[in-house]
């Protein structure tokens, strides 16, 4: 794992929107166009990184915990999403050299759905601009398990020993292992907690949190991430004026 200790810019920013529901309820709407208004502001944010040169963002657009919800909200978030698939602005993207990736369990879509993300990551696979992962009916317990599956497959098919399983094997298996760990958390909405995303990538990921609701997540309000980003010592462990170097002796 390489580890960057540039703090101007994050290279991966991962996002978790929140105050959709709330956003929707304070102004008399329905959950259905929180979530659309949260879907635009989505779009948006694809241009404000690409336009910084940020390399990766993750968006968790779906946890595996959604699905507790009430089922006719469930089914508008799955109408919406389809949508999205469908829409032009996937074309303006792949014009724009935006890769499109997907993370999580599918096996709860439909048909038809998962059909749309794999036709969405086809297209765009051979783009070398901003990474777009979004993150759908994923959860960090999940990607940790789901890791320890396929090693212990591994193990038991003879293509590896246990005693060779370490931090590097689990790393090699779970989501996001082709990229680098996300540098910034934003969290928006005012709750304080990751809720099951990424836990294994957020090793040494800062956080930042905001009580702005994520439809309201302006240009402005994610400069203020990003320069809240900028004023910090990052250490990986390590003390203030030694982290550089270690930093440094873990990529070899």
């Amino acid at each position: 794992m390489i580890l960057d200790t540039d703090v101007s810019c994050p290279q991966h920013i991962a996002i978790i929107m929140d105050g959709n529901n709330r956003w929707a309820k304070a102004r008399g709407l329905t959950a259905k166009s929180g979530h659309r208004a949260g879907a635009e502001i989505a779009r948006d944010l694809v241009d404000y990184c690409a336009r910084r040169g940020i390399k990766y963002l993750t968006l968790f657009a779906f946890s595996s915990e959604n699905w507790l919800r009430p089922h006719k909200e469930v089914q508008a978030l799955m109408a919406l999403f389809l949508a999205v698939l469908k829409r032009n602005e996937i074309n303006q993207l792949h014009k724009n050299n935006v890769k499109l990736q997907f993370i999580g369990n599918r096996d709860g879509f439909s048909k038809k759905l998962q059909r749309n993300i794999q036709e969405v990551q086809n297209l765009t696979s051979a783009n070398t601009g901003l990474t777009v992962i979004v993150a759908a009916d994923y959860g960090g317990r999940w990607d940790i398990a789901n890791a320890a599956r396929i090693i212990a497959d591994k193990v038991a098919a003879g293509e590896i020993s246990s005693s060779d399983i370490d931090i590097e094997t689990v790393q090699d298996h779970i989501c996001l292992s082709e990229y680098p760990d996300p540098d910034l958390c934003i969290r928006t909405g005012g709750e304080h907690r990751i809720s099951n995303f990424l836990l294994w990538q957020f090793a040494y990921t800062e956080l930042y949190f905001t009580k702005c609701y994520w439809p309201d997540f302006t240009e402005q309000e994610f400069q203020l991430a990003l320069d809240d980003f900028s004023n910090r010592q990052r250490n990986y462990g390590g003390h203030k004026y030694g982290g550089k170097k270690k930093a440094r002796a873990m990529e070899k």
